[in-house]
């Protein structure tokens, strides 16, 4: 993978001041000016994939830094696929994915974000979570019933609310970048068509019946209330130090070429190497070879 290549690439879809975002100027169907086969797309995935496995070694190696990458979606956008292509080739010792369901009565009884800083890496490890704390602006924005379930104080659900939860995202976020936790997030934005193709898909072929839900298409009549809650949480948690990746979805070789970029140039910068040892150690261990041999 050429990095100076993929550098201007990941350029493109990066969002680091959330001032002016607006969703309807991003392309669910752009490709980034590539024409290239399916093939091709194979192959320089691939490459990525090797690259992120050898950054991935000494990130373990190194133990300093710790990656997290959030991935958040409209349904069938792709987020499953693309964390399976896109982290085929790491070591499964040095990575955690969490997928966020519902939370269920014990984690309503905590802060919004108490499950996930649970779910956090440790240093030398990447963490996923398909779908995170957004979810506690995104869903239970569109859905009110959702807020009023959780036991809140009923003098804290005022009308700042999601202001203030992003306030609180962005300042742990930041928090996060402090303590060397790298953090990504990933919106895959996905046309309404497209994702209609899709569902219908999920129909038609017997072995991805599993994979639909009629609930799909109750959240498919709010498409323009997410739309508008995914903007304002862009608009008001997107930092250098914790930028959003809206990667179109529509294509899904694309999509998981732009992830794999994406992940692929940020650990490149923080000069990852493996531990060097001293002098000492050095002597010690050829004192261990001397034995050995």
């Amino acid at each position: 993978m050429d990095l100076k290549r993929v550098r201007k690439l990941v350029e493109r879809y990066r969002v680091e001041h959330g001032k002016g975002f607006r969703l309807k100027d991003r392309d669910p169907g752009d490709t980034g000016g590539l024409s290239i086969d399916k093939k091709e797309a194979e192959a320089m995935l691939q490459d990525g994939i090797a690259l992120l496995k050898d950054q991935q070694d000494m990130l373990y190696a190194q133990d300093r830094w710790a990656l997290l990458c959030l991935f958040q979606a409209m349904d069938a956008a792709g987020k499953d696929g693309a964390i399976k292509h896109v982290f085929s080739g790491v070591n499964p010792q040095g990575v955690r994915v969490t997928s966020f369901k519902a939370p269920g009565p014990l984690e309503r009884d905590h802060d919004f974000l108490w499950r996930h800083m649970l779910a956090l890496p440790p240093r030398g490890e990447i963490g996923i979570h398909n779908r995170s704390w957004y979810e506690e602006v995104l869903v239970a924005r569109v859905h009110p019933e959702i807020l009023a379930a959780q036991t809140l104080p009923p003098a804290l659900r005022g009308k700042r609310i999601w202001d203030e939860r992003l306030e609180d995202i962005a300042a742990v976020e930041r928090y996060l970048s402090r303590q060397g936790i790298v953090v990504l997030k990933f919106f895959l934005h996905l046309s309404p068509e497209e994702q209609r193709r899709r569902f219908l898909a999920r129909i038609e072929e017997a072995e991805k019946n599993w994979k639909f839900s009629a609930d799909d298409v109750a959240e498919r009549r709010h498409w323009d209330a997410y739309q508008d809650a995914y903007e304002k949480a862009i608009r008001a948690t997107a930092a250098p130090h914790a930028p959003w990746f809206v990667v179109p979805a529509d294509n899904k070789w694309f999509t998981r070429l732009v992830v794999a970029a994406c992940i692929a140039t940020t650990l490149n910068g923080l000069d990852l190497h493996y531990p060097r040892v001293s002098e000492a150690e050095r002597e010690r261990l050829l004192a261990a070879r001397r034995e050995l041999e």
